[in-house]
């Protein structure tokens, strides 16, 4: 099995668990925190089982540095958006990456509560983006730079929860950018970001310099996924932005 083709298996299978936590009678953060074990658990012993002595950075689970030394790593977030899933909302996300040479080279992010999932393999590609940009943001912090990006570029600003939710929204055509500043941890970006790539889209620091995995620091302060055509254009807001 392919590496785009696990993860997707896994991610899946995952997604199907979660669902069916959602029902067994657990509420609020104890049906978060059952959906973030149970996920992780499932995720782990799939990818030991068919990758046995890869490393896996997990969010729910401890680090080994020692995987910093290796040329693959998978990059896990069990139950990304897990607020929105203990919640009842349908924006969250199951993330099963793989890093090779620290690039995110492939991986999956289901969307369970829409029967939906995106691998590297599979994935079609995004359609142009539209103007004016509707911009997904974080529902609870919104950044300045995308504020900046609405203004300059008359866009609308559309709340959503999990940072998978959003990219695969840019990947659909649901919406046109996610930026994303303040910081995110690596499980949070890099299968997203890898589908992201798949799908023919600009992934990106908020200063255009690559994403990168597998490294001791798991912290990335910021994050920009668009269309290839506006990468230029947005890039430069913000660079004009923080100079101001």
């Amino acid at each position: 099995m392919t590496d785009a083709a696990l993860a997707r298996s896994i991610a899946e299978e995952a997604g199907r668990l979660l669902l069916s936590i959602r029902h067994s009678g657990a509420t609020g953060r104890a049906l978060g925190d059952a959906g973030d074990r149970a996920a992780n658990t499932l995720i782990l012993d799939r990818l030991r089982a068919a990758r046995p002595g890869e490393f896996i950075l997990s969010e729910e689970s401890e680090d080994d540095p020692a995987r910093c030394s290796a040329r693959r790593c998978w990059v896990v977030d069990p139950l990304d958006g897990t607020a929105e899933y203990a919640a009842g909302r349908g924006d969250w996300a199951v993330h099963v990456g793989l890093s090779i040479d620290g690039v995110p080279a492939a991986g999956a992010v289901a969307l369970p509560a829409r029967g939906l999932v995106f691998d590297t393999e599979a994935c079609a590609a995004a359609p142009p983006a539209r103007v004016p940009p509707r911009i997904v943001v974080s529902r609870t912090r919104p950044p300045a730079e995308a504020v900046l990006l609405a203004e300059r570029l008359g866009g609308e600003l559309v709340p959503m929860g999990s940072a998978g939710a959003k990219a695969m929204a840019v990947v659909m055509g649901e919406a046109d950018i996610y930026i994303h500043a303040g910081g995110q941890y690596a499980w949070d970006n890099c299968a997203p970001a890898a589908v992201a790539l798949a799908a023919g889209l600009h992934v990106s620091r908020l200063d255009g310099t690559p994403l990168t995995y597998n490294r001791r620091e798991t912290w990335l302060p910021d994050l920009l996924i668009c269309s290839p055509a506006v990468a230029g254009t947005i890039l430069a807001v913000l660079a004009e932005g923080g100079e101001g």
